[in-house]
């Protein structure tokens, strides 16, 4: 993939780390997020379907259960956990398999993170992949299958669950030993 375009077209969603400036279009309501990455799919020769806009909204807010008392609430009045939903949402209604998640539980409170989290399950076991990205060591541990560890842009570690130890995360995250045991 060479571009955001082809990323999205092949079925790849990101939710990036700073979902305000970069995730959702605060000033906007909800439906209009939930349908931003798939116009393409609810319109017909630049005109769009406003009652297919409607009714998806409307399934992700109650399959994703997004505290909203209205589709035509503007996200940036939602809680931080309700608008990272939205911004789940808006890949799932682009029907992508990969999500990208960077750092999904920054700025949000415990309740948020565990709901969070609780959905990174359920996409999971609807066969979706998630490539997590987090700085934050007890997240990756409980979350993650596998963990590839960068420093400075260089691979140093691969794990799988059953070799997860703090210790030697902390020290490939740090690159001063790569999973091999030399110098990283």
């Amino acid at each position: 993939m060479r571009s955001p375009r082809q990323g999205i077209r092949a079925g790849v969603g990101l939710l990036p780390e700073n979902r305000k400036t970069a995730g959702l279009a605060m000033s906007l309501p909800v439906d209009i997020n939930v349908n931003l990455a798939s116009y393409d799919l609810i319109s017909r020769a630049g005109f769009v379907n406003l009652r297919r806009e409607a009714s998806r909204a409307r399934r992700f807010v109650s399959d994703l259960a997004i505290r909203t008392p209205s589709i035509k609430q503007k996200v940036r009045n939602l809680s931080g956990g309700n608008q990272q939903k939205v911004v789940v949402a808006k890949w799932l209604s682009r029907e992508s398999d990969v999500f990208i998640f960077d750092e999904p539980a920054v700025g949000v409170d415990i309740g948020a993170k565990v709901e969070i989290y609780k959905l990174l399950e359920t996409l999971l076991a609807k066969g979706n992949a998630i490539l997590l990205v987090s700085s934050y060591l007890p997240e990756v541990m409980g979350l993650a299958d596998r963990v590839i560890v960068v420093y400075e842009g260089k691979v140093t570690g691969t794990l799988q669950r059953s070799e997860f130890e703090e210790e030697k995360l902390l020290r490939l995250a740090s690159g001063t030993v790569d999973d091999r045991g030399g110098k990283a």
